[in-house]
């Protein structure tokens, strides 16, 4: 058996070790941590370099290919407040990465062609509701007219993406967008209703 002191220094520190390291600014234990075979513990070097202030789009794209799955939705979390950060290969990943990538595209509301498009289909083709409603949700804050079809076609999606849906109706003017609406007050679930409602007052 090997003892503590046989140990790297990214495998002798906990996850709380590196989360204070972030407020007290060891940088040498959040560095360390970043290289750790323990997911959970490269998931809390990533938010203590970025409470260091040493986060940028480029170090969180080294990060991007993790192999564990958790690691790369957190990266796609802390890219919602990086606008240079390329979110297009997250777009295409396990399911619950797809979800918080969607949601930080629609944070950078300025996004590429491609990830325009990606999330138009992910809004209207994906199997999983929670990356529609986050796509869904996503293109409402872009607001280009182009994502409008996509939109409206989840307005008869399932009932949490229909109340997404029409939230996101709110950028938008034109006859279709009013249709939806009064669709949606009339809709039996209420929460769609209430949203129906939100957007109009």
């Amino acid at each position: 058996m090997s003892s503590m002191g046989d140990q790297t220094p990214s495998e002798s520190v906990s996850r709380l070790d590196v989360v204070i390291a972030g407020y007290s600014g060891d940088h040498e234990i959040v560095n360390d941590s970043l290289s750790s075979s323990d997911p959970l513990i490269r998931i809390a070097g990533l938010g203590a370099l970025q409470r260091l202030g040493e986060l940028d789009a480029d170090r969180l794209q080294v990060h991007a290919n993790d192999p564990d799955h958790r690691v790369r939705r957190r990266v796609a979390e802390l890219a919602a407040t990086y606008p240079t950060f390329n979110l297009l290969a997250l777009l295409d990943d396990e399911v619950t990465v797809v979800e918080m990538a969607a949601w930080a595209c629609g944070e950078h509301v300025h996004v590429s062609e491609a990830i325009f498009e990606k999330l138009i289909h992910l809004a209207v083709n994906d199997n999983d509701l929670l990356v529609r409603e986050a796509s869904v949700a996503a293109l409402g804050a872009i607001g280009d007219v182009r994502g409008l079809p996509a939109i409206l076609h989840a307005c008869q999606d399932k009932p949490a993406i229909r109340r997404r849906a029409v939230l996101a109706l709110a950028p938008f003017e034109g006859d279709e967008v009013d249709a939806a609406i009064e669709a949606a007050l009339q809709d039996r679930d209420w929460q769609v209703r209430q949203a129906a409602e939100d957007i109009r007052a």
